[in-house]
């Protein structure tokens, strides 16, 4: 919503959350192709209401992409409050990487659907707490201090695109993450 837009009214704003919830499943499920039918579908809501909230399709995949790089940085900061010093890095790339083989949401709506979701402002706050994460971990020792934010970055999207194109079992996202912490970690 734009910062100067109305508060939305509480039915308004419960619908809205309804749409994007849906739009994320129905997208997840059937890729960009998906229909915003479908999605006003499963929300429960008539497809002039998901029209008025996002007037385009491009509309409603940027903020899909928005609210989950929200939900992202809400929990890095809740594990920079709540982890031992130093385990929230891994425990942040332990979460993203599970979320990404569990549904192929937002890394492949993204690959797909090309530049017109780009929401540069949510990905470099991202970014920044991602960045957050490393210092911390890297001033309590857990990871070594020649690692820099690109190269975390990188790892990042490799992994969960890995996990996202092979739909990883838990199993195989523990022995992989276990490679990639391995190579993170002092010697």
């Amino acid at each position: 919503m734009p910062a100067d837009a109305k508060p939305l009214r509480a039915d308004a704003a419960r619908n809205r959350a309804r749409i994007l919830t849906a739009g994320a499943q129905v997208f997840s499920e059937r890729g960009p192709a998906a229909s915003t039918e479908e999605v006003a579908n499963r929300a429960g809501v008539a497809i002039g209401t998901v029209f008025r909230h996002f007037p385009t399709k491009a509309d409603l995949l940027r903020a899909i992409m928005k609210d989950l790089l929200d939900r992202l940085l809400s929990d890095v900061d809740g594990l920079l409050r709540d982890s031992a010093p130093g385990d929230a890095l891994f425990a942040f790339f332990t979460g993203l990487v599970a979320h990404a083989a569990r549904q192929k949401t937002v890394v492949d709506l993204l690959a797909e659907a090309g530049s017109g979701l780009n929401v540069p402002d949510a990905v470099g706050r991202l970014e920044r707490s991602v960045g957050s994460l490393l210092e911390e971990a890297q001033q309590a020792g857990t990871v070594r201090r020649d690692v820099a934010l690109p190269e975390v970055m990188a790892l990042l999207a490799a992994v969960c695109q890995g996990a996202v194109q092979g739909g990883w079992p838990p199993d195989l996202q523990t022995r992989t993450l276990a490679v990639v912490f391995t190579g993170l970690t002092p010697r």
